[in-house]
């Protein structure tokens, strides 16, 4: 499950970088990197406190 959650954040920062050079879609890319983030942290807290 975390290789599935690694390669979504590569993708969009990817894609994002992309957005930024060319400006296509810059907004919706920015909003899924920050959707990305936020769910890649959760489950950082979440093993965290599985794992105490």
């Amino acid at each position: 499950m975390l290789n599935l959650i690694w390669t979504g954040v590569v993708i969009l920062f990817a894609l994002w970088l992309l957005g930024l050079s060319i400006h296509i879609g810059g907004s919706l890319i920015h909003l899924l990197l920050v959707l990305a983030l936020i769910g890649f942290f959760y489950n950082v807290l979440i093993g965290m406190r599985i794992g105490q």
